[in-house]
């Protein structure tokens, strides 16, 4: 299996090549890819280096264009897709329907994977984008077993690829409205979940108060890590109990089933965390370097200080409620 690695700066694209990526994936520096956060991504210049360290030591590189395509402003995506195909990149990783036909007619030999915010969880679904436009690997949802990822693999005529560390979205990847609701700016449109010029943290007490727009997302007692704020990993008060009532402030983290996942015939494993530091890509990247090869042992926890919350979960690939 492929271990796929995520960089937001250049300094963390270096960084996981040389701690044993097989491909980094990334994006330009523009609401074209789904972390659009400021000082994150890659200018095309930044993206030629990166290729050009890559590529003699084995490593890929993939690019991510997979927000979805504006009325009107479709030429910032189709341009998007003309500059990594022509500065070499080794796959693109899109969502957006009409972007992928314009993919697969203007550069049919470029490799095209589906990304996850396509939120492609079927095998009629997956086959459609194979047969429509020529997709080699499908990225798939976080929200599937392990069963239901071997299914689909063996029904599927292309590679899959799934999630096992990093942030774990519970949303139909590629639909959700709540950061829109919130805020104004949609991360399947704007590529911003969350972003930073909405975002406030405050002193109240004992406590810190985390805010997102016109709403309290979460209260921090001193002893707790305050999170970022986003809505579905926020805490609200409901029957007067306060709680995480769509998700916990945790990252996911399969390392105890790679074994069934490679036997379910996955082709990849994705790291998510483009919008994490250095110290993040290279410890995790490490991690799972030494799993795969069997030279370290993957042990659950081993990454619980590089997680949300300091707390590690199977996510759905083990859930148990079927």
């Amino acid at each position: 299996m492929e271990l796929i690695c995520p960089a937001g700066t250049l300094a963390a694209f270096r960084d996981a090549v040389d701690v044993g990526a097989d491909a980094v994936y990334c994006g330009f520096r523009d609401e074209t890819n789904a972390r659009n956060f400021p000082g994150l991504n890659l200018t095309r210049d930044e993206l030629a280096t990166a290729i050009a360290y890559a590529r003699p030591r084995g490593v890929k590189t993939l690019v991510a264009i997979n927000t979805f395509m504006r009325q009107d402003d479709e030429r910032l995506w189709t341009s998007a897709v003309d500059d990594a195909a022509t500065i070499g990149a080794d796959a693109l990783i899109l969502a957006d329907i009409g972007l992928l036909a314009y993919a697969a007619e203007r550069w049919p030999e470029q490799r095209r994977h589906l990304s996850v915010q396509a939120g492609a969880a079927n095998s009629d679904s997956i086959a459609f984008y194979v047969e429509a436009f020529g997709v080699k690997r499908v990225v798939l949802p976080r929200v599937l077993t392990i069963a239901e990822v071997a299914a689909l693999t063996r029904a599927v005529p292309c590679e899959t690829e799934v999630f096992v560390f990093g942030g774990l979205c519970v949303m139909e990847e590629g639909r959700c409205s709540l950061s829109s609701y919130a805020t104004g700016r949609s991360p399947n449109m704007h590529g911003v979940c969350s972003p930073a010029s909405h975002v406030r943290y405050r002193e109240e007490g004992a406590e810190t108060v985390s805010e997102l727009g016109a709403f309290t997302i979460n209260r921090f007692p001193a002893s707790e890590p305050a999170g970022y704020p986003t809505i579905c990993k926020g805490r609200f008060v409901a029957d007067g109990e306060a709680g995480y009532l769509f998700e916990d402030p945790v990252s996911l983290d399969v390392t105890q089933h790679l074994g069934e996942l490679a036997a379910a015939g996955v082709s990849a494993l994705k790291i998510e965390g483009r919008q994490r530091g250095r110290a993040y890509v290279a410890r995790v990247v490490a991690e799972f370097r030494h799993a795969l090869d069997g030279t370290g042992a993957a042990t659950a926890g081993n990454l619980s200080p590089m997680s949300e919350g300091l707390r590690t979960t199977a996510g759905s690939y083990n859930k148990g409620w079927r």
